[in-house]
């Protein structure tokens, strides 16, 4: 072969390896343009599968690993088509040049054409990419109040330890709300967009709850303080009060019979042991005070609250009873005469537009005239009971309401 064919040859060649070499970048930008595809595609995917459990979010992932499993193919052919020929050698013939070109643009064509895909496959996504979005756009301020709330919890309980609380509870419930931290921090990628809001919407519910009470601990340890000053000062007028029993339970004895005060007899004796185990309370609840064992110190104040006002209660009856029979005894048709207008007040109300009442409300009305002369003539006995007498007038009173609450239902429902 001539000189000049040689170089016609050759110049020839280099055309070829030009050629395969631009094959070669072309398939080499449509590798590097289908992989960005691909990350782009796949932070859309991952956006949907953390807010849309949906069947078509599950669908999309589905969708999406099968065009990745289609990518993998394609982008397997493009690498050996670079890997089988090496265009910067010397001596690379022309057909084996436009072998590599042949390889390259097949190569490149079918990335192309798989990138099309992606784009067509991402284009159907889109609604699905925004509604996703919409919703994983509420995590991030919930995901913030939930922190911020956190914070203030922690800051307050600082602030009353600088006081001199422990707050040892307060600060066992905010640790325990550690751990929900850390999955609130993992975020909806892992957990979900529902279940990220709801756990942030939690964490803040119960910070904001640490928080409040932290700083209600201050004037919850004053008040506290105060009515434990209060109940103590109550039980020792109680127990004075309780010796002044017996002068009034003498009078009840000489000026009416047995069955007027026997029920009180005990009254005395039980209301300064009843004073003495709230004062055993106090000091219980005065011991858990120091070492702030609050919840314990509520409960033992409002036993202490309760105990008293039943010990109050039973002091009190002593002298309300004599004073109760004192006045019946003085006029008992003060009493009659209460009783007996509630009576016809409710015989008015029970032939209101009638000319005969209902027998079931005529029945205990007649009846409640009958028990009041029956009672009245049980105190022209000797010894007459007069706290019988003025419980039967209560009770006759009692049956008179029932009736008449009665009859008002009634005509109220027609």
């Amino acid at each position: 072969m001539t000189t000049a064919s040689r170089r016609w040859f050759g110049g020839r060649d280099e055309g070829r390896r030009a050629d395969a070499q631009a094959a070669k970048d072309a398939a080499a930008a449509a590798f590097y343009e289908l992989d960005t595809a691909q990350r782009d595609l796949r932070i859309s995917i991952e956006t949907i599968a953390a807010a849309d459990g949906s069947p078509a979010g599950r669908q999309a992932t589905e969708g999406f690993a099968a065009l990745g499993r289609r990518i993998d193919e394609v982008s397997h052919v493009y690498i050996e088509a670079v890997d089988a020929h090496d265009l910067d050698r010397v001596d690379l013939e022309g057909s084996v040049a436009s072998q590599a070109r042949e390889q390259l643009t097949r190569a490149r064509d079918e990335l192309v054409r798989v990138q099309k895909e992606l784009e067509r496959f991402a284009q159907g996504l889109q609604p699905l990419l925004d509604k996703a979005e919409t919703q994983l756009a509420r995590v991030a301020p919930a995901r913030e109040r939930a922190k911020a709330a956190l914070l203030a919890a922690s800051d307050a309980l600082d602030a009353v330890r600088a006081e001199g609380m422990r707050a040892d509870d307060l600060a066992a419930r905010l640790a325990a709300l550690g751990p929900e931290l850390t999955k609130l921090n993992q975020g909806a990628a892992q957990h979900g967009v529902q279940a990220t809001v709801q756990r942030a919407d939690r964490i803040l519910r119960d910070a904001e709850a640490i928080r409040a009470e932290a700083a209600r601990l201050p004037e919850r340890a004053a008040e506290i303080d105060r009515r434990l000053v209060s109940l103590r000062t109550r039980a020792q007028a109680l127990r004075n009060r309780a010796d002044r029993v017996d002068p009034v339970l003498s009078e009840l004895r000489r000026r009416f019979s047995a069955a007027c005060w026997q029920d009180l007899q005990q009254v005395p004796a039980q209301a300064v042991r009843d004073v003495a185990l709230a004062e055993d309370r106090l000091r219980e609840a005065g011991r858990a005070r120091e070492e702030q064992r609050w919840a314990d110190v509520g409960a033992l104040v409002e036993a202490v609250r309760a105990s008293l006002d039943a010990t109050d209660e039973a002091v009190s009856a002593a002298q309300d009873r004599l004073t109760r029979l004192e006045a019946v005894a003085r006029d008992p048709q003060a009493e009659v005469q209460r009783t007996r207008f509630a009576i016809r007040d409710a015989q008015r109300l029970a032939m209101a537009g009638r000319s005969v009442p209902e027998p079931r409300h005529a029945r205990p009305l007649d009846e409640a005239v009958a028990r009041v002369d029956r009672a009245l003539a049980g105190l022209e006995e000797r010894h007459p009971d007069y706290w019988a007498f003025l419980l039967e007038m209560e009770g006759v009173r009692g049956a008179v309401h029932r009736v008449v609450e009665d009859i008002r239902t009634e005509r109220g429902q027609g």
